[in-house]
Formats: C-alpha cells, structure tokens, sequence
C-alpha cells in the first residue's frame, strides 16, 4: 500500500477514507502490550487468517511472540476472489508464517447459501469446524480470530459461531479498535496497514437472494476490474440483471469518465449483468445490512 497516502487520526470527520484512519501510539501501545501478555499465555495458535489487517496484524504480533508455533489458515471457497488469495500467500510469507489453505464447503450449506439474515453464522460455523479439525490433528490448542472491539457495535451473526466454537479473540480482549491496528501496523511496518477492508463476496447480494457460483463469478469479475482500474474502496452489489457499483464519492467523476465508464458497462453485460448503475451515495460498509436498520462500521467482512 502505498505510504503517500495522507494519514487521518482517529477523530477524522465522517467521510473520511476509512483505512488511513489511525489512533496515536499512546492509545495503541499498551492495548498492544496486552495483546503480547495474552499470545504468550499459549503455546502453540492456529490463526484463522483471511489476508485482512485485522488477522494480518493478530498474525504478525503472534509469530513475533510464538515464532513456528504459530500457523495461519485460509479457507477457500468460491466467495474469497483470486487476487484476496494470492495476497494472503504473499502477507503470511512476507511474516514468515506457517501458512495452509484448506477448503471450505459453505456453499454446501443451505443455510448459507439461501442467503437468510444471519447467513455470515453458517459461514464462520463452517470456517470454525474445519480450523478446529485442522488444529486438533496437528495439536494446536487455540483457535483464534481478528475480530476487533469495533466488531462488537455491527451485525454479525458469526460471532455467535465464534462463541459456540470455543473460538477466541485475542485483539478484541486486549482493547484494540480498527484505528488502533491500523496506527500500530503501520508502525511496525505491516505493508498492508492501509489495506481497505475487503468482504466476502457473499456479501454483495441483498438478503435473501440465493448466493451461487455463477453470480459470485459475476460480481468478482468487475470487482477485480474496479480494482485493476485503480479504485481503492469499491462494492458490486447483485441485484439480478442490475449491477449496482459503489465507489468512494471522491471517485464517482472518475468512474463516469471515458474509457472506464464504457469498459466497466463492457465487462458488466458481458459477465451477465443487463443494467449497470451506479449508487450516488457512494461506498460504504454493510451497505445491505441498512435494511435491518443497522448501523455498520468500517469492516463488513463478518
């Protein structure tokens, strides 16, 4: 990420580019000595790493700690995209973790893809099961997540399998926020300090509408093209034959432009989208949890 970025404090106005909103090291360094006490009190982790700064940070401070004792796991599904899987490969080598993929089977599950209000519960339920058997066979005794303090003020059903799980969550005891993790990665130098906060891409259909393969492909495809293009923070929501594209306001003239406006629609109709909108409220998390009345934070990746 590059570090010509402005940097924002953590009392930024609303509006503000969400991942370069950092706390100062007097707020995030003794939470982070907290979190050190609380990773050595285990000896051996298996951290469920989705490539996020969250479990990137949790994973980093872990190794410094535990060193080899340490192991990252990545769940594979149709929902993680290509480009979100190639950077986990290359954070975790970057902190000299171990690092596995292993294959999830959320698709597989009807209360998943049915795409109910509280699917992000099957989604973790799943991801916990396969952490768990992955940990008991090569004898790892926690299982640990990056769910953060901010965590706790959205709608996340898959807290709840967390919890059922025995799944612990080591940056959320010690008292980190976003804006922490943010000011402290950046200070150690985590190259992905800024990394904006990136979903599954199950989370781009409004509740309800069955999540499939062909449509993952479809939102996927513009999204890694958005990003191709340069767009730093960006959502494709489904909505049948409606691709509805969120960017930043700041960005709305760019993408309006030509050649991307063309090259977006191009790519849009050829994946299967027959219209393609634009959303003038711009990019925002948990955009499709706004019709529960909820208020999201910064990262909607459940």
């Amino acid at each position: 990420m590059s570090a010509l970025l402005p940097i924002l404090n953590s009392n930024a106005l609303p509006g503000a580019d969400p991942s370069l909103i950092v706390s100062g090291e007097q707020d995030w360094k003794p939470k982070l000595e907290r979190l050190r006490r609380r990773l050595r009190q285990s000896s051996r982790w298996l951290i469920a790493f989705s490539g996020g700064i969250d479990s990137a940070f949790l994973l980093a401070i872990a190794v410094q700690e535990r060193g080899s004792d340490v192991l990252a796991i990545t769940a594979v599904s149709p929902t993680l995209p290509d480009e979100e899987r190639a950077d986990c490969s290359r954070v975790a080598a970057a902190l000299g973790a171990n690092h596995r993929f292993i294959e999830s089977n959320e698709m597989e599950v009807e209360g998943f893809y049915s795409n109910p209000t509280n699917r992000c519960f099957f989604c973790k339920e799943e991801l916990y099961r396969v952490a768990w058997g992955a940990a008991k066979m090569l004898g790892y005794e926690q299982v640990a997540d990056g769910m953060n303090v901010d965590d706790l003020k959205d709608h996340r059903p898959g807290h709840k399998a967390a919890q059922e799980a025995g799944v612990v969550h080591p940056l959320e005891e010690a008292g980190l926020t976003k804006a922490d993790i943010r000011g402290a990665a950046r200070a150690l130098g985590l190259d992905i300090w800024n990394k904006p906060a990136f979903a599954c891409l199950s989370s781009r259909f409004p509740y309800g509408t069955q999540i499939t393969q062909e449509r993952l492909h479809m939102v996927g495809s513009v999204e890694a093209l958005l990003k191709e293009l340069g767009f730093r923070q960006y959502r494709v929501r489904y909505h049948g034959e409606v691709c509805r594209i969120e960017v930043r306001p700041v960005d709305l003239p760019r993408l309006i432009e030509e050649p991307t406006r063309s090259t977006i629609t191009k790519l849009c109709n050829s994946v299967g989208f027959r219209y393609v909108t634009v959303d003038l409220q711009g990019y925002r998390q948990g955009a499709m949890n706004e019709g529960l009345g909820l208020k999201p934070t910064e990262d909607d990746a459940g």
